[in-house]
């Protein structure tokens, strides 16, 4: 069970002392159907970001998987995915059942997708708490990382709540969606918890610094804890539609519904669960954590996570460069040589080379949509 957390006094949010919750009833849902188009020539359609083993000797998914051991087991453990990628899936998370591991039967984004996994869980245990996590982001803490699931499955089971994961910024950050903090906290396991007062879009530089200043704002990084049955009481309320259709492929057998899942699933509304709910329900808090969150979502962002030299070069020990600073190398085969550059991202595979301005890294995407324009789809 999870160890007894401490709210030091009563306060605005209503708790005085929480009591132990018993693990057995929380459950980990895994996302894991992007494309990752912005990590090109290295990720593709077959292989993307979350299948790379970009820091380390595994996945980022397997990564996302493993930071989950002694909270939640393989066995409450739930991964949804594409149907291009679930066999490679299914081999590299080769602990949890494959019956858990769901290709969705198109890609409708995330709100249709959790509440697909609600409707499991609750078919499976009434009391569930769902714990909906990315497998394609990178945590240097995982300490930090489990004390924030447990002190936000804690408070889910207690008040009946939404919680969402906070990440305190370190920047003013434009490519992330942020959340405004109530200004009244407590501690829940060392770590402050605050009611949400609303979800922001991803600001211009200008509102991102002011947000920064001020101290009100965290990071939006995609995490999220409910029980299953708020969820979709949630869905009921604000999403009427979707929550009929999940309802109709439940009562047919849920995820292994067959025909009834590949009918209903593509025509529910492809939307994400920020828009479909977080940004209208209410009583909503935040744990704000510090657990060395990045979401790594271009080669600039894993050039900053990776080891580098004095020349502040990210390259293998093969590479050659010369006169040169600051450039990410990312080669298996080929010896990549390089005189008097800087800031470069240089990546190569079997068949293509990618050479760009790190500063323009969140492009790549670019370059997936022209070779999709010019029919190029064996490099897709």
């Amino acid at each position: 069970s999870l160890r007894r957390l401490h709210l030091a006094r009563k306060g605005t949010m209503g708790l005085t002392e929480v009591a132990p919750a018993s693990l057995g009833h929380v459950y980990a849902m895994i996302l894991a159907g992007g494309s990752g188009t912005r990590f090109w020539p290295l990720s593709r359609r077959r292989r993307p970001k979350q299948l790379l083993k970009l820091f380390g000797s595994e996945s980022l998914l397997q990564q996302a998987v493993g930071r989950l051991e002694g909270l939640v087991p393989p066995s409450r453990t739930y991964v949804f995915t594409s149907k291009t990628i679930r066999s490679e899936v299914c081999h590299q998370l080769s602990r949890i059942p494959s019956r858990q591991i769901v290709a969705e039967p198109a890609s409708r984004n995330t709100a249709p997708a959790i509440g697909l996994a609600a409707c499991e869980i609750l078919r499976h245990d009434p009391e569930g708490i769902m714990v909906v996590l990315p497998s394609d982001h990178l945590v240097a803490r995982p300490s930090v990382f489990r004390r924030a699931l447990q002190a936000g499955c804690q408070l889910a089971s207690e008040r009946d709540c939404s919680v969402v994961i906070g990440i305190k910024p370190t920047r003013p950050e434009t490519g992330y969606g942020y959340i405004r903090r109530g200004k009244k906290g407590r501690r829940i396991a060392g770590l402050e918890v605050f009611p949400v007062r609303q979800f922001t879009e991803k600001p211009d530089a200008p509102v991102a610094r002011r947000y920064f200043r001020s101290g009100d704002y965290l990071w939006n990084g995609g995490m999220f804890i409910w029980k299953a049955s708020l969820l979709m009481a949630n869905l009921r309320q604000f999403q009427p539609q979707m929550a009929r259709g999940l309802e109709k492929i439940a009562r047919a057998g849920g995820i292994r519904s067959g025909n009834v899942l590949k009918e209903i699933y593509p025509r529910l509304k492809n939307l994400s669960i920020d828009y479909a709910l977080m940004e209208k329900i209410p009583n909503i808090f935040a744990v704000a954590a510090d657990m060395g969150w990045s979401d790594v979502g271009s080669w600039a962002a894993a050039y900053e996570q990776s080891p580098r030299g004095k020349a502040g070069n990210s390259a293998p020990a093969n590479a050659i460069l010369l006169d040169s600073h600051q450039n990410m190398v990312v080669s298996s085969r080929k010896l990549v040589a390089a005189v008097g550059v800087e800031n470069l991202v240089i990546v190569e595979t079997e068949d293509a080379l990618l050479v760009c301005s790190r500063v323009r890294a969140q492009d790549v995407g670019k370059i997936v949509k022209e070779l999709n324009r010019r029919g190029l789809k064996h490099l897709l």
